[in-house]
């Protein structure tokens, strides 16, 4: 046997799995033993930067639950640990234990983020307000406050990108200066 291969690609029902895992990511997963395989393929989940999406992927985690964590997140709380978790959500560490495998802990440069002093709503800004972004020029303000007033409020970052037809790389320097 080769050694280098993964166990699993050798049980048909696992290679299933294994394209799943890979192949789907909205799929759910229903055990321990599927959290430990997604690990190995190198699936995470940032516990800190989760989507409810995300948080649905794991066994056991109802669509509520899902929602507070990642309301916590948006809110500035950090997630170090699974009793971290666990605590947010009012359940006992050892059913968390087994989603251990597949949940990163990651750290971020809050320093940065909070040196932005000048913050903004673009569903009440004026083209003038909007000029003192960074990244927002004459046109993009111009464009903001002409789409917000024929087609309404923006509701979400998301709205906002599409409706102004935003590349991931201008949002990106965007988002720390905007809150709906």
């Amino acid at each position: 046997m080769n050694q280098n291969r993964l166990p699993f690609t050798l049980n048909p029902r696992l290679q299933k799995l294994r394209s799943k895992l890979l192949n789907d990511p909205y799929y759910r997963l229903q055990s321990a033993e599927e959290i430990v395989i997604a690990a190995s393929l190198g699936i995470r989940i940032d516990a800190n930067q989760a989507t409810v999406d995300d948080w649905l992927r794991l066994p056991g985690l109802s669509i509520h639950q899902a929602r507070s964590l990642v309301e916590l997140s948006r809110s500035g709380v950090k997630f170090y640990c699974i009793e971290d978790l666990a605590a947010a959500l009012s359940i006992s560490i050892q059913r968390l234990k087994p989603l251990e495998p597949i949940l990163n802990f990651s750290y971020y440069d809050d320093e940065a983020v909070n040196n932005i002093t000048y913050v903004i709503n673009p569903n009440t800004a004026t083209i003038e307000s909007l000029l003192k972004v960074p990244f927002i020029d004459a046109s993009l303000a111009q464009a903001v406050v002409e789409n917000r007033q024929s087609a309404g409020l923006y509701r979400n970052l998301v709205d906002f990108q599409q409706r102004l037809n935003l590349s991931g790389d201008i949002l990106a320097q965007l988002m720390y200066y905007l809150r709906f």
